[in-house]
């Protein structure tokens, strides 16, 4: 198995990602950063058996192909931990003991690797990404791989397929990027100099997609409690959910996590903030240039809510359009595809 930090033979690409019986694809010609969409879409199982699956899928030209895997947001845990202090070597099984109390699964179910966290340097260096799969989904996949005749060659995810398409837009500075996918989360990640340094899953509001966002009057961001030190304030990487600093009001209507029911589509807008908060405080040497969001067509709409609200340079997700051939797609399959793009990126092709 191959993880995003390691190195993997280059040519022509199939990228898949499997997951609730739906398997979204991108076949993609090109190398480095010139890549051209031969074919992509989304394709159900449903009622089909496997053997009628694979038989669909063959007769779009899937079959007989070297791919690579995308693991989803939902199969797998992306926990940020304290560097354990051994030889490199043995790295990976002392994180596995550190994090057997934040995964969500046996250990023995998991497959686990690590990466560092950003560049290396200054604080990061104390810091390393723990990468946590479910084995049933890497069975999963490889088993669909299998009765497909694939060449897998790589297993990725989603995190790092995002910061991808981020260095892809902005190679040098720090960008967050925000990409709604399914109506139920979103990924937020910040990457700086090509590296990931932060990445949080936000749960969405039932409905969220088909909210008014901007007709609510929007909450003052919240203030964070200055007497907290940076350190202590642990985004739940294991949960991809919310994490919870102590923070300080500046007055009635000014604390939102309190007021979530009042106006649910706040809530993304409070987390949002809160982890630019938490970044200016953390990354100081890496002051956020922007911040690029994906919400299907609603993208520009989110990207004004977010600007005016939030203060930053917010703008729509546009990487995709640096894809030749991916105005094809239909527009239902954009999101579920998106995110694969990022692993043509990955600098080994």
């Amino acid at each position: 198995m191959r993880w995003p930090w390691r190195r993997a033979a280059s040519g022509a690409q199939l990228i898949v990602s499997w997951s609730g019986q739906t398997l979204a694809y991108v076949v993609a010609q090109g190398s480095g950063r010139d890549f051209t969409v031969k074919r992509a879409g989304v394709e159900i199982q449903g009622s089909d058996s496997m053997d009628e699956f694979v038989r669909r899928l063959s007769a779009l030209g899937l079959k007989d192909r070297t791919a690579h895997v995308m693991l989803k947001p939902e199969q797998y845990q992306l926990l940020q931990i304290e560097a354990p202090s051994v030889p490199p070597e043995e790295l990976r099984s002392a994180a596995r003991y550190q994090v057997k109390e934040m995964v969500d699964a046996h250990l023995d179910d998991l497959t686990m690797d690590v990466l560092r966290v950003g560049d290396g340097e200054g604080r990061a260096a104390s810091q390393m990404f723990v990468v946590a799969a479910n084995n049933s989904f890497v069975r999963d996949a490889m088993g669909l791989g299998e009765a497909m005749h694939w060449d897998v060659r790589v297993i990725d995810v989603q995190d790092m397929a995002q910061r991808n398409l981020q260095t892809l837009l902005e190679p040098e500075r720090a960008t967050g990027a925000l990409l709604i996918l399914d109506g139920r989360q979103a990924l937020l990640t910040i990457s700086a100099a090509g590296e990931l340094f932060y990445s949080r899953r936000l749960d969405l509001p039932e409905g969220f997609m088909g909210m008014t966002w901007t007709a609510a009057t929007a909450p003052e961001p919240a203030v964070l409690d200055t007497y907290t030190p940076v350190e202590e304030y642990v985004p739940d990487y294991a949960g991809g959910g919310a994490y919870s600093p102590n923070f300080s009001t500046t007055g009635a209507d000014s604390a939102p996590a309190a007021q979530g029911d009042i106006d649910r589509a706040q809530r993304l807008l409070v987390e949002v903030q809160r982890s630019i908060d938490l970044w200016e405080r953390t990354w100081t040497q890496w002051p956020l240039a922007g911040l690029q969001v994906y919400a299907g067509e609603r993208s520009a709409e989110l990207a004004e809510w977010l600007s005016r609200d939030t203060g930053q340079n917010v703008s729509a997700f546009d990487a995709a359009e640096k894809f030749a051939g991916w105005d094809k797609l239909a527009e239902q399959d954009r999101s579920m595809c998106l995110p694969l793009l990022g692993i043509l990126l990955r600098g080994d092709a």
